[in-house]
């Protein structure tokens, strides 16, 4: 596996951690996924992106659209 770091054993979930490098640089968040594979954590209120949502009907006929705020592992 190059170019991949693996995430240390100690994190866990619902673990508080703080963010020490980047644009959210001493931001404190819950964990709240690990992904051992992959060398990532999602952290609650960290690396928040915004998502561009098409038009979707649902089942009850609503549509749903517009800019959803979600947040990505870091």
């Amino acid at each position: 596996m190059t170019g991949v770091r693996r995430v240390s054993n100690r994190v866990k979930e619902g673990d508080t951690v703080e963010v020490i490098s980047g644009n959210d640089r001493g931001i404190r968040g819950t964990v709240q996924r690990v992904f051992p594979k992959a060398g990532r954590v999602l952290v609650s209120g960290v690396n928040v992106i915004k998502k561009h949502q098409r038009p979707v009907r649902t089942k009850r006929g609503e549509v749903k659209a517009g800019v959803i705020e979600l947040e990505a592992p870091i």
